[in-house]
């Protein structure tokens, strides 16, 4: 390293967010970004780890440690074919991977102030594509095509690996735009989805296929492929079935986000299909980062008023964290920039039924409970803790997560859902079977 003794010297600093006032008001990205001078002095900070964990912590395997040192010395056209050589889009990671890497930095063990790895991911590819560092590659094809089923994270890393490997790919893709949850699911004050068609523009000079409008479903394969990847995600939102959950008003958190993100960039619903919490008393249900999702897009639809409900209890307090102590991902409270726009948040409450007049809802019974632990061993059992109350809502948003010869699964469709990362990984490991067996049947 240039100055392996940095970390001493200079404290953490993140870009921040935007001003809340300014940023509610519109769907633009909340995340700012650092000047080149401080960017760099961040990633002086990377102390080159004997064992570097942040490596260890990454499903992707991305290396922090080569990239860093290079971004310190300026040399950010290195960074980023070192970045990209683990990490197929850093620049969607950059801006939505929780950075596993930063909470198994020996950094965040001793002062938790771990290296700003997931801001320098984005600095250096949005440098990267500034300075045209960035160019399609023109791969040696080795007369296979192969089909991936759905373009979401974990199908676009499988598209990208095989077509570099010679693969004439050839995408599937239901909706009418690539990125799946990338571009349906996460908000635009996230994730901009000029950044997807960016990349896309470039997969598509690169040589790859993409059809769209087409569902493809695993039985029923389209022919002429050597071999198949079916990356089609978790699309079953997990339901809530008590009383009154045919009331209008009672929506999947995924109702309202991709509706918001089509609305973004042109599409037209008629006002009765309309998902909207505009001077409305909100309800979410489901204390995850999807549940947070919907609290800023609340926001900035203009409602009344939110409330984030949880039945599990409220996670400790970091930054450690007893249960899962480093370098392993602490599960303690998290504050998102959503929930920093306002809300009130719950944990440990139970839904008992929705309520409401003439069809429409207009509240929430809800109940505090605790968990008893089993005697035996077996899984806790939820018990009431409270008496039941009930809550004004003139809209709920559900948020409560989602419920394989030569076709390979990837990403979601294979192990449930998960973080983008962890997607990304899964078509690459899709990608490297597909390329193992059509090498072995010759």
């Amino acid at each position: 390293m240039g100055d392996y003794k940095a970390f001493l010297t200079i404290p953490r600093k993140e870009a921040g967010y935007r001003p809340i006032r300014d940023r509610i008001q519109d769907f633009g990205e909340v995340e700012q970004t650092l000047n080149e001078g401080d960017r760099r002095l961040q990633a002086s900070r990377c102390m080159d780890c004997g064992v570097p964990f942040c490596n260890w912590a990454c499903p992707l395997g991305n290396r922090p440690p080569e990239w860093n040192d290079a971004v310190y010395k300026g040399d950010f056209k290195l960074a980023y074919r070192l970045l990209n050589a683990t990490n197929d889009f850093p620049e969607f990671t950059g801006r939505v991977c929780p950075a596993l890497c930063e909470k198994a930095c020996v950094l965040n063990l001793t002062l938790h102030e771990p290296t700003t790895n997931r801001e320098n991911e984005a600095a250096i590819t949005e440098i990267a594509y500034r300075e045209n560092y960035i160019q399609p590659c023109k791969p040696v094809r080795n007369g296979k095509k192969v089909a991936v089923i759905g373009a979401g994270p974990s199908g676009l890393a499988a598209a990208n690996q095989l077509n570099r490997k010679g693969y004439a790919v050839t995408v599937f893709e239901k909706n009418e735009k690539a990125g799946g949850l990338l571009r349906f699911g996460i908000p635009n004050f996230k994730l901009n989805k000029k950044v997807i068609d960016r990349r896309i523009a470039l997969m598509e000079q690169e040589g790859i296929c993409f059809r769209y409008g087409e569902a493809v479903l695993p039985d029923a394969l389209p022919k002429g492929f050597d071999a198949y990847v079916v990356a089609t995600g978790t699309p079953t939102a997990r339901d809530l079935n008590v009383p009154g959950r045919e009331l209008k008003g009672v929506h999947f958190a995924l109702e309202l986000l991709s509706q918001q993100n089509r609305v973004l960039y042109g599409a037209e619903f008629s006002p009765e299909a309309r998902v909207t919490c505009k001077d409305k008393d909100v309800l979410v249900i489901g204390g995850g980062d999807t549940g947070s999702d919907c609290i800023g897009t609340a926001h900035r639809q203009g409602c009344k008023s939110v409330m984030q409900i949880e039945i599990m209890p409220k996670p400790p307090i970091g930054p450690d964290d007893p249960a899962n102590p480093w370098p392993a991902w602490p599960r303690t409270l998290k504050t998102s920039s959503s929930h920093e726009e306002g809300c009130e948040r719950r944990w440990n409450i139970n839904t008992l039924r929705f309520i409401g007049e003439n069809g429409q809802l207009t509240g929430v019974e809800i109940q505090p409970i605790d968990w008893e632990k089993d005697p035996d061993g077996g899984r806790p059992k939820m018990v009431p803790a409270g008496k039941p109350e009930v809550v004004k809502a003139d809209i709920v948003l559900l948020a409560m997560g989602f419920l394989k010869e030569n076709v390979f699964f990837a990403g979601d469709a294979l192990n449930g859902a998960s973080l983008v990362v962890r997607a990304m990984a899964s078509g690459h490991a899709a990608a490297e079977a597909l390329d193992a067996w059509c090498k072995k049947k010759d």
